[in-house]
């Protein structure tokens, strides 16, 4: 909820959804959920509906999504609420294949200490992905941007309980079972904001214009 050029974070993601024309968002909430709910409301006045899926005890980038298991009967997107981004996500939409699991938008970036890093094929198919590798194993310097496109056929590979994590835990047994997991490059911008400052260095980006 933090602001960046006047909006706090989760609003400029939620304004690129209804961009591209999606018009039903879940939120995930945990800290301060009273205030994510009081600013959104029920989503009329950005041109979505949302609805809000209440996590009391952290339970992981995919453990969260249980609450909303069964809901999806086609692709949808996953977007982290603490990144900015200007992703095409008509662009990422439309490399999503019918037969995979996952499609996940990649930021190059020079340090990937911190970060889910992918191994691609020639054809931008993801054959492994490692969380946060030790120096000198990183397989890429394209990293997880923290927005994919995913197949209702996930679940397959989220416990239904206890804490699990997409870049950990999910693709790479997606990957181990031998379903699809494609790449998308991103040319487009992505700012993280892990630290304060994180969010001091994105705040005084003039490129950060282009969100709105």
């Amino acid at each position: 909820m933090i602001p960046i050029r006047g909006r706090p974070i989760l609003e400029h993601n939620v304004r690129m959804l209804a961009r591209y024309g999606v018009d039903e968002v879940v939120i995930n909430l945990h800290h301060r959920g009273d205030a994510i709910r009081g600013h959104f409301g029920d989503g009329a006045r950005f041109g979505v509906r949302i609805d809000y899926a209440e996590e009391p005890i952290l339970l992981g980038t995919a453990g969260a999504l249980n609450a909303v298991r069964g809901r999806f009967r086609e692709p949808f997107f996953l977007i982290y609420g603490d990144n900015l981004t200007t992703c095409r996500l008509d662009r990422l939409r439309a490399r999503h294949p019918a037969d995979a699991v996952a499609t996940v938008a990649l930021f190059e970036r020079a340090d990937v200490a911190q970060s889910g890093v992918a191994a691609l094929d020639a054809h931008e198919r993801i054959t492994a992905f490692v969380e946060k590798p030790a120096p000198g194993t990183e397989p890429s310097h394209w990293v997880s941007a923290g927005v994919m496109v995913l197949a209702p056929e996930i679940f397959e590979f989220i416990p239904s309980v206890g804490s699990s994590d997409i870049g950990r835990d999910v693709l790479p047994a997606a990957l181990a079972a031998g379903r699809r997991v494609e790449g998308y490059r991103m040319d487009e911008r992505l700012w993280w904001i892990d630290s304060p400052a994180d969010y001091e260095r994105t705040s005084a980006d003039p490129e950060t214009a282009l969100l709105c």
